[in-house]
């Protein structure tokens, strides 16, 4: 039985220096069955130098370059032009185990319900260890994106939501595009190996998201999925209860789940509860 392809995708903007050893993990991969499509955002370093010597060096390699558009917009032309069935994308200085895809091509084919595989991860560069995420569930991921950007999942489901959401150019377009794919069904499966190597920058997109721009972001994908999150949360009274518990644990949270309520409310009631909702 033929194995389904993968296709990695790989976007980049000026991080050439860690380039090598990201394609590196790559192409030592045990299963023959990828490609891997760079995809240059307009970067002014050497990065299409360093991209094109990986082309010559192996046909599985592809190289595409795009004016600076952002991550999410590398990403889907990256995944626009993957003839995988399977997508996996991986930033430019991330790394991934050598049986990582091998291990997802046995999933997805044990189980066809699966929309989501992705593994056990390990930070590296500035700091180092397990990177300890919480067990996947809906509920969960409501709370907090709990899985990273570097999970394999299916072309056709990428197509089916319209890709990551080129709006959120601030950062955690990674977890709007897993509410997107899993909030209307499917599975998900994590591997018990550790699969994946999360580089950790003094610098880096997360670390620069700040408050303001992090409560924005939240209140973005609070609209975009109203339905999503006030079906985790299940009825007002429900929610009244988790408010109290939350009020010991994070300030900002309970504020983002009053803002989830009252978008709901103006949207399909016209009032708010908690006047947290402006819009």
């Amino acid at each position: 039985m033929n194995k389904p392809l993968v296709s990695i995708i790989v976007p980049c903007y000026n991080q050439a220096q860690y380039l090598n050893e990201t394609l590196e993990s790559v192409l030592l991969q045990t299963s023959s069955y990828w490609e891997c499509i760079i995809v240059n955002d307009g970067s002014v370093d050497n990065t299409e130098e360093t991209a094109q010597q990986w082309c010559s060096k192996d046909s599985r390699f592809k190289y595409v370059f795009q004016e600076n558009q952002g991550l999410s917009s590398a990403r889907n032309s990256g995944i626009s032009k993957a003839v995988g069935e399977l997508i996996l994308p991986l930033d430019a200085d991330d790394k991934i185990a050598p049986n990582y895809v091998l291990l997802a091509i046995e999933a997805f084919e044990k189980d066809q319900s699966l929309k989501v595989v992705y593994c056990k991860a390990e930070k590296f560069g500035d700091e180092n260890g397990e990177w300890q995420l919480p067990s996947f569930s809906l509920f969960n991921l409501s709370r907090n994106n709990l899985i990273f950007c570097s999970a394999f999942f299916k072309k056709k489901d990428w197509e089916q939501v319209g890709g990551y959401d080129t709006s959120m150019k601030h950062g955690w377009e990674d977890w709007e595009f897993w509410i997107s794919i899993l909030k209307n069904g499917g599975n998900v499966k994590r591997l018990e190996e550790i699969g994946f190597y999360y580089r950790i920058k003094k610098l880096s997109m997360l670390k620069s998201i700040d408050n303001q721009k992090g409560t924005e972001i939240v209140q973005y994908l609070s609209v975009k999925h109203v339905d999503f999150f006030v079906k985790q949360y299940g009825s007002f009274k429900e929610m009244e209860h988790k408010f109290d518990a939350l009020k010991k644990e994070n300030e900002a949270n309970l504020k983002s789940e009053k803002f989830v309520i009252d978008a709901f409310c103006k949207r399909f009631l016209g009032f708010t509860i908690f006047g947290k909702y402006k819009g």
